[in-house]
């Protein structure tokens, strides 16, 4: 039997990314997101309209999409309930967003130059796509304030020991992407950390949820 519970949020599982961008004072910015689809070598990003990682992306049009494994999820959630923005948005700063000029440090990660654009790359992460900005698209409604931002991937690069030898192709065995579903960090089909994007979000606890 179906039900229709007018569902808050509709995150049914995408990949975690770590977007990486340059400031308008040419500092980088670091921020995690899940609302991201590819076709081909593009990409469509869903993010906030009032985010830093939105404005610089608008204004530099240029970007890092860093793919943590599982096993970074510590480090991911360290920067979840963070902005690059120093006048944190009042929705944000009431859900309990703070302001933090230096991500990469607070999520302990580290920055590795790029070869085709400004942004830094994740050197930690196993997959990181260099990215140009193609268009833009505002996504608005009563109760969002959004963009769909389309970037096309100019380089990617891949930890070796996940490739195929002889192919052009990732591992699907020994990838292990970090997921979110509803807020929550999964890998391999198991919850592998408490997110306090839940916590911010409001949603409800996972052992509350029905077996």
């Amino acid at each position: 039997m179906h039900v229709v519970p007018g569902l808050k949020v509709l995150y049914f599982g995408t990949p975690v990314v770590l977007i990486s961008s340059r400031n308008e004072n040419g500092t980088a910015n670091l921020a995690p997101m899940s609302s991201a689809w590819w076709l081909g070598q593009h990409c469509v990003l869903g993010l906030g309209g009032s985010g830093q990682t939105t404005a610089n992306l608008l204004r530099e049009r240029e970007c890092v999409l860093n793919l943590p494994s599982s096993g970074m999820v510590e480090a991911v959630d360290r920067i979840a309930m963070t902005t690059g923005r120093r006048d944190v948005p009042e929705r944000k700063a009431a859900q309990g967003y703070r302001y933090v000029a230096d991500k990469f440090a607070l999520a302990g990660l580290t920055e590795q130059a790029s070869d085709m654009v400004s942004p830094p790359r994740v050197a930690e992460c196993p997959i990181q796509m260099e990215c140009r900005v193609l268009a833009h698209h505002p996504v608005e409604g009563p109760s969002v304030r959004a963009a769909a931002i389309h970037v096309e991937v100019l380089r990617t690069h891949v930890e070796e020991s996940l490739v195929i030898p002889g192919t052009h192709h990732v591992d699907p065995l020994g990838w292990d992407p970090l997921i979110m579903k509803f807020c929550e960090f999964f890998g391999g089909g198991e919850n592998v950390h408490p997110s306090r994007l839940a916590e911010g979000w409001k949603m409800p606890h996972l052992d509350a949820a029905p077996s």
